[in-house]
């Protein structure tokens, strides 16, 4: 089981990127800052300097339509910002 699901790659975090040295990542829910640490240690071959996670709640919608209700909800997720020590990258597009 993995604990690195997917990279997140929106403006604002591209501009963390670029300002601060900082990535973010979807994680596993029970991981916690020290399993994630090493994992993209691992996996990248970068020195983390911080781990920064947060638990996203899941959205939730109310539609109204000819058949009356309906409602959705999107599903919860846990986002790492990790801080890559300075002069280091980690490069999503080099398997591409």
């Amino acid at each position: 089981m993995s604990i690195i699901i997917k990279p997140i790659i929106t403006e604002k975090v591209t501009k963390q990127t670029e300002l601060a040295n900082r990535y973010g990542f979807v994680v596993e829910k029970k991981a916690n800052k020290v399993q994630i640490k090493n994992a993209i240690e691992a996996a990248y071959g970068v020195n983390i300097v911080a781990v920064n996670t947060m638990n996203v709640r899941p959205d939730r919608s109310v539609k109204y339509t000819k058949s009356g209700l309906i409602s959705a909800k999107t599903n919860a997720y846990k986002k790492a910002i990790v801080q890559v020590s300075e002069g280091e990258t980690i490069d999503f597009y080099n398997n591409i």
